[in-house]
């Protein structure tokens, strides 16, 4: 998948009116962060905006982001729904598109520091054929073990959803760096269907644009398009932001998809029970467990390799053994509570 992306390049920049939109709650030690970035946007103010908008922040980070307003392409709103609803940042971005101007229309995170190119990169992938584009995501790396491992393992996700896209198969993505063409996203329905999920606002609505229009989905391979964000602070935090992804996996549709997903969770969970059975049965489950592991990191690592090289150029590759030794317990737990438990987002305890 990697390889076709590599062959195509973004083409002629699209001339059409662009929306950013940004939702946020109690972002006050980084809103203005964020607001600094998309100021220093090298794009020509006339053909895009920036609408944050504020989803009952209580930190003073409306009022702050406020009095920082200096450009008149950039504007603040409101969300007029209250903070025990669902779905909150999808019903953020729908109260945004009422006002949006934009053809395409871009969704990010208070939390993420775009670079100049950003925009005219990911646009340059649009045509009038192309209804969305997913980009690159990277951690931001706090010099920590534990922000390294989240580093790469972030990064894998990011080129694994990259190389899917190349085939064809658009499954995975992260709405810190999208954007979609707004008459794909009114075609499918929107986020009608999702409304009753807190999560899904990215990868759900990706997969409808490629299974249910003629539009084509792309990935933008260039590292200019690169968006920085924040890794998690702590394992509770990180736990809970992986039940959040993993919440949505119900709602997924293609059944080709469903049944690898599965069978990637059997394979997971046979690096925990083969160990134990070799304890309490047989030797042999050892070597069962020693022969499906080094596949597993010798083939992710061959493929982690390839995207960093081309996108990333980090050195946190090297601690590619010590994640994937990690990942195989989080993956299981956080798979089952994602679908069956309840998890905390954002200050917000979030039931299903």
């Amino acid at each position: 998948g990697l390889s076709k992306l590599e062959k195509k390049d973004g083409g002629k920049l699209t001339d059409e009116f662009v929306s950013i939109i940004i939702p946020f709650r109690n972002e006050k030690e980084v809103i203005l962060n964020s607001l600094k970035s998309v100021e220093s946007i090298n794009y020509p103010e006339n053909r895009f905006e920036v609408i944050y908008v504020n989803d009952n922040s209580d930190d003073g980070s409306p009022e702050l982001l406020r009095k920082s307003l200096t450009k008149k392409n950039i504007k603040i709103l409101d969300a007029p729904f209250g903070s025990t609803n669902t779905a909150h940042k999808k019903k953020a971005v729908n109260f945004a598109l009422q006002y949006a101007k934009g053809d395409i229309i871009s969704t990010s995170d208070a939390d993420c520091l775009h670079p100049k190119s950003w925009l005219q990169t990911l646009l340059a992938m649009f045509d009038k054929e192309t209804g969305f584009v997913s980009g690159p995501v990277e951690f931001i790396d706090d010099g920590t073990i534990f922000g390294k491992l989240q580093k790469l393992e972030f990064m894998g996700l990011i080129i694994a959803g990259a190389g899917l896209i190349g085939i064809g198969k658009p499954a995975i993505c992260n709405a810190a760096n999208l954007a979609f063409r707004k008459k794909a996203f009114d075609e499918v329905g929107g986020y009608t269907a999702q409304m009753n999920l807190s999560s899904g606002d990215d990868e759900l609505l990706m997969q409808k644009i490629n299974r249910d229009t003629n539009y084509k989905v792309k990935f933008c391979y260039d590292e200019k398009a690169i968006v920085d964000t924040l890794a998690n602070k702590n394992i509770s935090q990180f736990y809970n932001q992986r039940k959040r992804w993993a919440s949505k996996g119900i709602f997924y549709t293609d059944k080709i998809f469903i049944a690898q997903l599965l069978l990637i969770f059997l394979f997971y969970l046979s690096l925990v029970v083969t160990p134990f059975l070799g304890f309490m049965s047989s030797p042999i489950y050892f070597y069962y467990f020693g022969i499906a592991f080094i596949l597993k990191l010798t083939f992710e690592f061959l493929i982690v390799s390839r995207g960093n090289k081309k996108l990333f150029k980090s050195d946190v590759i090297k601690w590619m053994l010590v994640t994937e030794i990690f990942q195989i317990p989080y993956i299981i737990v956080a798979s089952i509570s994602g679908l069956f438990g309840n998890y905390n987002w954002k200050e917000r305890s979030i039931k299903r």
